[in-house]
């Protein structure tokens, strides 16, 4: 299986990159903010999706995810400072402010939470980290 490297610079990348890591489990104090970098990283365990077509559960892969360019983090739903926190990371969206640059990406979390990042401009790499392993089950989400 080949590890997976991705690059976003805008809306259309980052959607891309959400797909990925639709029902990432992320670890609270994986995630965090590097203020004289002004990076963003997080560590997650992602389901792979294209594997679920061969294997009945799929695998979850080891994944680093950061952002660049970041001016703020903003923080709702959840304690950021909680060192036994679990998230299930749903999506990654990209709110373009008036200039169409700069603006607000939003890490939406299962159960509410969320992460919301200003930056300057998009600029997101995902790039898997190690072996995949099999998955104790495929997520599903209800249709409402």
């Amino acid at each position: 299986m080949t590890d997976l490297k991705l690059l976003a610079l805008d809306a259309e990348d980052l959607a891309v990159i959400s797909a990925h890591v639709q029902d990432a489990v992320v670890r609270v104090p994986d995630m965090g903010y590097s203020r004289g970098d002004k990076r963003f990283a997080l560590l997650m365990n992602r389901y792979d999706w294209t594997s679920a077509e061969k294997r009945s559960k799929g695998l979850r892969k080891r994944s680093g995810l950061h952002f660049n360019r970041v001016e703020s983090v903003a923080y709702a739903g959840f304690d950021p400072a909680s060192p036994e926190g679990v998230l299930n990371l749903l999506a990654i969206t990209f709110l373009p402010s008036a200039d169409g640059v700069s603006g607000i990406v939003e890490l939406a979390f299962a159960g509410g939470g969320t992460v919301r990042l200003s930056v300057e401009c998009l600029e997101a790499r995902l790039g898997d980290l190690g072996a995949a392993w099999a998955a104790a089950a495929k997520p599903e989400h209800a249709l409402d």
